[in-house]
């Protein structure tokens, strides 16, 4: 009976190290077929941009505005808008199911090869792999707010140190000092940048950390793209994040300290 638990375990593992590796070649080449999409999108866009469809207007008069208006091309542009959005939720689904299907026949074959450890239902899997995403994010989220703190501070310190030397330093017609770059005020930037952010999450400029988080949450959860489907809800999403990012603790002390 051992023997066959043990033939049993190593089938499962085996079948677990099969779907993983066809879920890797899937999610890859759905991410090249995004990533295309995505590349061509741009492409249209900055074509766009610089005045094509006028320029076809021009060339082609009246054919030119059918052709804009043409039930196929307005597909296509609802392709190319739509195709990168649903694609990226099918990678993530697609990531969600190799961690519940993989990790299950991997903690169901050594069970059965060792005896030891346990394998859960995939309804557990699946908390677990929220919770990893979750904590994936906050991490990278707080990473993305030390970097924006390091710069802010290298801006001031430079912004310092010019202040300091601009007593004793002559200055050229080119704008320079002693030959060496000037430094921008990096105070007016930052405080608009802190008050544009306190106004995206509808606070108070005087908001303390436990506002500015509170306010994140109700309005992360109101523009979530799986909740909010409205056609900007993943833009505003996106804006939401950002000013979180930037409204850190360090920030709220300095712009505290700046109306001190």
């Amino acid at each position: 009976m051992t023997l066959l638990k043990k033939a049993a375990g190593r089938i499962i593992y085996s079948l677990g190290q099969l779907l993983s590796f066809i879920f890797d070649v899937f999610i890859r080449l759905v991410e090249i077929v995004v990533g295309l999409v995505v590349g061509i999108a741009k492409g249209f866009i900055a074509i766009i941009g610089m005045g094509g469809c006028l320029l076809l207007f021009l060339l082609f008069g009246p054919f030119g505005l059918i052709a804009i208006l043409n039930p196929i091309t307005i597909l296509v542009v609802l392709f190319f808008i739509i195709f990168p959005i649903l694609g990226q939720k099918f990678i993530s689904l697609l990531k969600y199911g190799k961690y519940i299907f993989t990790e299950y026949l991997f903690d169901l074959g050594s069970y059965l090869m060792e005896g030891k450890g346990k394998f859960s239902s995939f309804s557990e899997y699946g908390h677990k792999y929220q919770r990893m995403e979750e904590e994936r994010i906050r991490k990278e989220r707080e990473e993305r707010q030390r970097q924006q703190q390091r710069e802010w501070e290298e801006r001031f310190r430079q912004w310092q140190g010019y202040q300091n030397q601009q007593g004793h330093q002559y200055w050229y017609g080119n704008g320079s000092y002693n030959g060496q770059s000037t430094y921008a005020n990096p105070m007016t930037e930052f405080k608009s940048k802190y008050e544009k952010s306190c106004d995206i999450l509808s606070i108070p400029y005087d908001s303390d950390k436990y506002q500015v988080k509170l306010a994140y949450r109700k309005k992360a959860k109101e523009y979530h793209p799986d909740i909010n489907h409205a056609p900007d809800a993943t833009r505003k999403f996106q804006e939401i994040n950002d000013a979180y990012e930037f409204l850190s603790d360090d920030n709220i002390d300095r712009y505290k300290g700046m109306r001190s």
